[in-house]
């Protein structure tokens, strides 16, 4: 029997299904281990975000990012 795994976007809730472990749809995941001179020493964050949140979010930058056309898709 297959079951169902699910990501959630941790900025709008939404649901991003995986089945066999292969997402349903892109999202950015994001692992932070924070050393010294932070006040988050020692914590290790991780968040995720829908393709939406992620384009709200680099829409808010000051400084755009880079941004590379790639020809060959995994």
């Amino acid at each position: 029997m297959k079951t169902q795994e699910k990501i959630i976007c941790n900025c709008c809730k939404k649901v991003i299904l995986e089945r066999n472990g292969i997402p349903k749809a892109e999202y950015l995941h994001v692992e932070k281990q924070w050393g010294y001179f932070s006040g988050k020493d020692g914590e290790k964050q991780e968040f995720d975000l829908c393709e939406e949140c992620y384009d709200m979010w680099i829409g808010s930058f000051q400084i755009p990012i880079k941004t590379q056309e790639v020809t060959e898709l995994i």
